[in-house]
Order: C-alpha cells, then sequence, then structure tokens
C-alpha cells in the first residue's frame, strides 16, 4: 500500500514539474507576440527556439524512457556527425571571432559530450561505459582539431565532471552551484555592457572578446536602459544598434543570450530566461534518473548556458534543440526499471518430502 501511494505522490509531482515547464515556455512565447505587438517586432526566431526546445524536451523523454542507453548515445554521435557534416552549422556571415559560429560548434560538441557521458552511466557494462567514455573525450579532440579552443576546453570540462558525479551524492546543492556559476558569468557579462568594471580587468576582457563585441553588449545595453520594462522588441536589436550597422559582417545579434533577450523584450524577457534555466535544473534535481546522469546532464547545460552568454550560440537551431533533447532524456524514467525484491510467493524446492 505504501509503494502504491509513492508511487501516485511521485506521479503528480512528475505531472506538476512538467505543467510548470509547460507555462514557463508557454511565457516565453507569449511575451514575444506581446512586445512584437507593442514594439512591431519579429518574434519568429523567439517562436522557433521555444518550439525547439520542447520539441527536442518531448523527443528525449520519450527516447530515453525506451532507450536509456542508445538514445544519448546515438544523439552524441549525430552531434558529432552534425560537427564534421556542416561546419558552420547554418548560412550566412561566417563570423568565428570569438564566438559565433565557432561558439555553436563548441555548443554542440559540448551537448555531444554530455550525451556520451549520460549514456556511459546508464550503461550497465563497464566496457561499455569505458567505449562511451571515449567517444565523450573524441568530442575534445574533434574540438581542437577543428580549431575550437572553447570546445575541446568546454568538452572536457564536462567529462570530469561527469567522472567527478560518480562520487557525489547531494546533487541538489551541485545544481544549485552550478546555476551560481550561470548567474556569475551573466553578471560579469553585464557588468562589461554597463561599463562597470575596473578600467584594467575591462582592458583585458575586451581584449579577448574583441572591441567589437564589447560595443554590441553596450548598445544592448543602451537599448535596455531606454526601455526597461518591454525592450525595444523582438528581432530589431540590428536596426537601433549603431555598431551592429556599420558592420558589414553583423548578424544584428548582440552576441550574448541574455542582453538580446534584456535589449529585445525587457527585464520580463530576461526573467523568463532565467526560469526555463531553473526549471530545467530544478527537472534534473527531481528526476528519477540516477545523480551521475542528472549532474552530468546539469554540466552540459550549464557550460552551455555560459556559451550563450558570451555568444549566440543559441540562434542556432541545432543547439536548441540538442540541449532540449539532452535534459528530456536525463529526466526520463526507464520503462524497463530494474525486478523489485519482491518475495516470491511459489514455494521453493528444497528437496524434502511434503509433510502431507
Amino acid at each position: 500500500m505504501t509503494s502504491a501511494s509513492g508511487a501516485d505522490a511521485d506521479g503528480e509531482r512528475r505531472i506538476a514539474l512538467d505543467a510548470a515547464g509547460v507555462a514557463v515556455l508557454g511565457a516565453c512565447a507569449g511575451w514575444s507576440l506581446i512586445t512584437a505587438a507593442v514594439r512591431d517586432g519579429r518574434p519568429e526566431g523567439v517562436l522557433l527556439a521555444v518550439l525547439a526546445v520542447a520539441a527536442g524536451y518531448a523527443a528525449g523523454r520519450i527516447s530515453g524512457a525506451l532507450l536509456p542507453v542508445a538514445a544519448p548515445c546515438a544523439g552524441a554521435l549525430a552531434g558529432i556527425g552534425l560537427t564534421v557534416a556542416v561546419p558552420h552549422l547554418a548560412p550566412g556571415p561566417q563570423i568565428t571571432v570569438p564566438l559565433g559560429h565557432a561558439g555553436a560548434t563548441a555548443a554542440v560538441l559540448t551537448l555531444s559530450a554530455g550525451a556520451a557521458c549520460c549514456a556511459a552511466w546508464a550503461a550497465p557494462a563497464p566496457a561499455v561505459r569505458f567505449a562511451l567514455r571515449l567517444v565523450a573525450a573524441g568530442t575534445a579532440v574533434l574540438a581542437a582539431v577543428l580549431g575550437s579552443t572553447t570546445g575541446c576546453v568546454t568538452c572536457v570540462a564536462v567529462l570530469l565532471c561527469s567522472l567527478a558525479a560518480g562520487r557525489t551524492r547531494r546533487r541538489g546543492a551541485v545544481l544549485a552551484a552550478m546555476a551560481a556559476v550561470v548567474v556569475l558569468v551573466t553578471g560579469l557579462t553585464c557588468a562589461i555592457a554597463a561599463r562597470a568594471v575596473p578600467g584594467g580587468f575591462g582592458a583585458a576582457v575586451e581584449g579577448r572578446l574583441t572591441p567589437h563585441r564589447v560595443q554590441l553588449w553596450q548598445d544592448a545595453w543602451g537599448q535596455l536602459r531606454g526601455d526597461t520594462a518591454l525592450g525595444v522588441g523582438p528581432g530589431r536589436f540590428g536596426e537601433l544598434s549603431a555598431t551592429s550597422a556599420q558592420s558589414l559582417l553583423s548578424d544584428g545579434k548582440p552576441h550574448s543570450a541574455p542582453l538580446q533577450q534584456a535589449a529585445e523584450q525587457g527585464v520580463v524577457g530576461v526573467a523568463l530566461l532565467a526560469a526555463a534555466f531553473g526549471w530545467v535544473l530544478y527537472a534534473l534535481w527531481r528526476g528519477p534518473r540516477p545523480t551521475p546522469v542528472a549532474l552530468t546532464a546539469g554540466a552540459a547545460l550549464t557550460v552551455l548556458a555560459a556559451i550563450a552568454a558570451l555568444g549566440n550560440a543559441l540562434s542556432f537551431t541545432a543547439v536548441s534543440v540538442g540541449a532540449g533533447l539532452l535534459a528530456g532524456m536525463a529526466t526520463a524514467r526507464p520503462l524497463a526499471e530494474p525486478p523489485s525484491r519482491a518475495p516470491d510467493p511459489r514455494p521453493r524446492d528444497t528437496g524434502r518430502t511434503p509433510a502431507w
């Protein structure tokens, strides 16, 4: 009776969690439509990103439940194949310094490394685990071959975090630390955009990110200050940014997901973006998968969020779908649960003659 009650409570909790995710993603889509109507913006890009994440998450939940090892393995191989077959992931100006298309490549390879490590923790055989971790290590090698230093570093970081996750039992504290890392990176990005960092440090960061990138961030910050509540409207950053207009290879984006959300949709848009990421971390915390699987996926998604704070990785549909897939597979409950240790009602054959 207790187990039945526990199963019912777990099912209700998962339904409530899924409903919260639907509400958050629906709010992201709805707010983009509202700001677009008020500011004469173009919400198609935001709606496509929300649809890509939702579709990827649903596919990940289904495939992760049916094939907890094969699904993330296939996802990792698909990401590697996509990176090799389509080096720039999307048509358009080839912005590679420091985190343009190169950032998208790093993001896809990072998600591939995370998926391979999740598959390794789900695999029962040690040999299979070792082979899947070799696949994860291969993503770092591939990133180095493609010239993506960022991708090489992030893939190695995900692999090391996955190995360390095997010795971790308090997943909530670790996921909270991951959220703090994202907040720190986002805060640093906003501080640079607002010119609120010391001169020496600001000059060093500007030299690494290039003055053009920092000027785009400053334009986004200026647009946010012009209308804190609604922003300038989805898709309108490039029209109103002087730095973007003066660049021959501009893609019309500030190359920072939080700053783009702030400039185009105001503080409410930023809050919704943060709520979506927080919901994913909460789903990993309350999910049914083992702690190493949840923390590995959390590490990959945290690294992705840091890359997106410094570049335009989330502008690529492949990255949005991959993030949703990984989150869905890491929160799915496998249908083939291990058999319970319930007592066998049948009498055992002891070799003795029954008393009757």
